[in-house]
């Protein structure tokens, strides 16, 4: 993440990423797969880390073993001719500055946290009046002999974070097309040099 200064002097908090160069790996068609889709494959990897098969399906697009293989379905038709196989496509390709776009990451671990952090719970009472060892614990989680259970889905301590998270509506600021570096609004999920996916 990064700072700029808008036109009006405003300093904008916004996110570098680098979206490219992706290579075309699979075109499908409702005739043979059942529905549209690209799938793109991104970053490079070694030949010995990758499962055979795979090697196999990157030889198929002409192209080297990559990290990162994702499949946009139904994508629009301005896009038709950038779809072949083994094609490259490139951030100035799909971008311009002023385009609002979506985020999808994994957002960051934060481990096994207790319900004041992962829930916004107050904690029992205050620090006085006879409490003193259950300042941040979650209190009842039900009643006496009705249910004799606990309710699901009550909120309790556990692993937090690890999730898939989409930020909506970041607006491009700016594109860098020889370097396939694209300048987003606002922050986007995971942290620094996770894949996130992009959506237009």
């Amino acid at each position: 993440m990064t700072s700029i200064f808008s036109a009006d002097g405003r300093n904008v908090a916004c996110t570098l990423i680098e979206a490219g160069p992706c290579v075309v790996t699979q075109v499908k068609n409702v005739e043979t797969d059942g529905y549209n889709a690209v799938q793109l494959a991104y970053g490079e990897r070694k030949e010995k880390n990758t499962p055979k098969p795979l090697i196999g399906h990157f030889k198929k697009a002409g192209t080297t073993p990559k990290q990162k293989v994702v499949e946009f379905r139904d994508f629009r038709v301005e896009f038709e001719g950038q779809v072949d196989l083994g094609k490259t496509v490139e951030a100035g390709q799909v971008f311009v500055e002023g385009d609002f776009v979506d985020a999808i990451g994994t957002s960051k671990g934060k481990g096994f946290q207790g319900v004041v952090k992962r829930h916004g719970f107050g904690g029992v009472g205050g620090q006085t009046h006879g409490q003193h060892n259950r300042q941040r614990h979650p209190g009842s989680i039900g009643a006496c002999s009705w249910p004799s259970r606990v309710f699901k889905g009550m909120r309790m301590a556990g692993r937090m974070g690890g999730d898939r998270v989409k930020v909506i509506n970041l607006k491009v600021l700016k594109i860098y097309p020889e370097k396939n570096l694209l300048l987003v609004s606002g922050s986007v999920p995971g942290p620094k040099n996770s894949f996130v996916i992009l959506e237009k």
